[in-house]
């Protein structure tokens, strides 16, 4: 006889329960929504903005560089 999809759902969920794991439910931007894109554009915008009005941006960021090793390749 065939499970029922529930059973199957809970079947799963409590091995997953079991093997330490729990539901966790997140909520994201809707990228789909309208303005969602002219959103984004408004927000990198400022955000390049701001990162151009800090002079020591740059010396911070290439000293966070050097420190990770990362500058060697």
């Amino acid at each position: 006889m065939a499970t029922s999809i529930s059973k199957r759902v809970e079947k799963r969920r409590m091995a997953l329960r079991a093997a330490g794991l729990r539901p966790v439910q997140i909520w994201l931007p809707d990228t789909r929504r309208p303005g969602f894109a002219d959103e984004c554009r408004r927000q990198s915008l400022a955000v390049a903005a701001s990162d151009r009005s800090d002079p020591d941006l740059g010396n911070l960021l290439d000293e966070v560089l050097a420190e990770s090793g990362e500058d060697d390749a």
